[in-house]
């Protein structure tokens, strides 16, 4: 069995992982890019695959998601899922990166 991980709030960066640039607010400067395709890929409910920094890969839709997580549906299954977890997402069509 593997060990889990766990990952605290500060610890949360980006989906693609670029640097978090600080804003004069002391927030991270976001070009929305993330929001807009979470967002569209929510409102269409497309099949989404997450592989996850351990290796583990979880699979449905997003029914949600806030700055640091992503909630995934798939049957009657729901997911929390930490952004910081995430090595990389695709949709279940695409051909894996």
């Amino acid at each position: 069995m593997k060990a889990r991980r766990s990952y605290s709030r500060r610890e949360t960066p980006l989906l693609t992982h670029q640097q978090q640039w600080p804003h004069s607010n002391g927030r991270a400067a976001s070009s929305h890019a993330e929001a807009f395709y979470l967002q569209k890929q929510m409102q269409s409910q497309t099949h989404m695959i997450f592989m996850l920094e351990d290796g583990d890969r979880i699979e449905g839709a997003i029914e949600w998601y806030d700055t640091d997580t992503i909630k995934v549906r798939k049957g009657s299954t729901r997911t929390l899922i930490y952004k910081a977890a995430i090595k990389y997402l695709y949709k279940s069509g695409d051909s894996q990166p």
